[in-house]
């Protein structure tokens, strides 16, 4: 029999600032650290139960196979998480993450050409996943009102009455039996692995429909010893996968710690080698010579690791009718990308933003949570879609021909088009820049101006 957790406080005793009691976050990785941050400035108590034993040094953690590999915060998410965590870049500056202005510090080769190496007024810093959890788990561990529970599985979660699922029943390391709370709101942070489809049929609730775009894409890594800064004149070199011609593609990081972070990725049967010589082969395969060139001369440092990922997979819980009051999902639990694209991180913390945004309107209001997790899910999904559109409409031109809707087969076109003018056009590069890193819409490449440019290009290549 599951026993009830104390109270975080009798409701007279809860601060002024602190309307709500508590808060449970089934997840202590990257998107529930970033989530425990918000709720601690509103809840009295905000419990995290992480299944794995992490402790203050943890970074990376086994049930995160991706989080050995490259990882991008576009500008966007670094801005928001700057201003969650003041201080988190110089600290990570301090470790020897860089930063730098996107144009001038990247050597990137695009299907169509080697982008423009000029500023684009775009900051941005690379770390490894694995450092950035450790200083966030740290500063949120030293949060007051945060308890992280380490070694601790969500056996499930109930509800304390019709149409919400608020009670969290969940098993500690060396408990007897389960605990179970009752929660002002429930957060499901447990990524890909989540459990939703079983609390919502064990609660006579409709699971929620999906979107699917499969696009295999397989990810080997390792990390290198890396030299001084001032002798390369770069901190990122990348090559992007474009489907359909160019199924293979990599890229090396400048990390903290003198140390480059490799990723080589190749879309079905272009599978990137686990071993030494394999590494360095498919590295040499690659058009941009610079990552090969880091891998052969640098050091590795552990093992090598290798992640396949089948593709997108959106859990449309806004249109879910009957979601319930109480609960919401961020991160992977809700949609999870492919990782080629680097849009996870950043759409974490942009819905952790906004999350702390409808609890503010909520506190200046009535305090009342009904209708939040609604709320938060439409919103949630306004944020999704405009990365799930961009990844989705270049991942279904893996299989050409095989049905893609005409709206994806332009926005394919004409990224390509966008793309061939922007290795000659520096002001068309750093609109580009701008929105694959979030800070501006689409619609940012679909000016005037931009349009002109890619129908000169369209006419003059036009056979005659």
């Amino acid at each position: 029999m599951a026993k009830s957790a104390g109270s975080a406080g009798s409701k007279d005793s809860l601060a002024s600032d602190t309307p709500w009691e508590r808060a449970v976050v089934v997840g202590g990785g990257y998107a529930g650290l970033v989530t425990a941050r918000v709720l601690a400035d509103h809840f009295a108590e905000v419990l995290v139960l992480e299944r794995d034993p992490v402790g203050p040094d943890t970074g990376v953690h086994p049930h995160v196979p991706q989080g050995y590999h490259a990882h991008a915060l576009l500008a966007r998410g670094g801005d928001v998480l700057e201003r969650l965590f003041p201080g988190l870049r110089s600290e990570l500056e301090e470790l020897g993450a860089p930063v730098f202005d996107y144009g001038e510090r990247i050597s990137f080769l695009l299907p169509t050409g080697y982008a423009p190496r000029d500023p684009v007024g775009v900051p941005i810093q690379t770390c490894t996943r694995d450092e950035l959890e450790r200083q966030l788990r740290q500063r949120v561990s030293a949060l007051a009102r945060v308890r992280l529970l380490p070694g601790t599985r969500c056996e499930t979660v109930t509800g304390s009455g019709p149409g919400r699922l608020d009670r969290v029943r969940y098993r500690g390391p060396d408990a007897d039996g389960p605990t179970e709370v009752t929660a002002d709101l429930v957060v499901d942070a447990s990524g890909r692995s989540t459990s939703v489809d079983r609390w919502l049929g064990d609660a006579g609730l409709p699971v929620s429909g999906k979107a699917v775009v499969k696009a295999k894409i397989t990810y080997t890594s390792a990390s290198y010893a890396r030299p001084p800064r001032d002798s390369q004149d770069f901190d990122i070199a990348y090559q992007m996968t474009f489907a359909p011609g160019v199924p293979r593609g990599g890229v090396v990081l400048a990390v903290e710690r003198h140390r480059w972070m490799s990723s080589l990725f190749g879309f079905e049967r272009h599978v990137p080698p686990a071993d030494d010589d394999g590494y360095l082969d498919f590295a040499r395969s690659l058009d941009n010579p610079r990552l090969a060139e880091q891998i052969k001369n640098g050091t590795r440092e552990g093992e090598i690791h290798r992640y396949t990922n089948p593709g997108n997979e959106w859990r449309l819980h806004h249109k879910n009718a009957r979601w319930p009051e109480r609960l919401l999902a961020v991160g992977d639990a809700v949609c999870l990308f492919n990782p080629v694209y680097g849009q996870g991180l950043t759409v974490a913390v942009l819905e952790a933003e906004l999350l702390a945004r409808l609890l503010r309107e909520r506190r200046a209001g009535t305090r009342d949570l009904d209708g939040l997790s609604r709320a938060y899910q439409r919103g949630a999904a306004a944020l999704i879609k405009v990365p799930w559109t961009l990844a989705s409409s270049s991942d279904l031109m893996w299989a050409p021909g095989d049905g893609q809707p005409r709206s994806a087969r332009f926005a394919h076109w004409y990224n390509r088009q966008v793309l061939a003018v922007a290795v000659h056009d520096p002001d068309v590069w750093a609109r580009f820049v701008r929105v694959l890193n979030m800070m501006a819409p689409p619609s940012l490449l679909l000016r005037p101006s931009v349009i002109a440019k890619v129908a000169r290009r369209s006419l003059t290549r036009r056979p005659g």
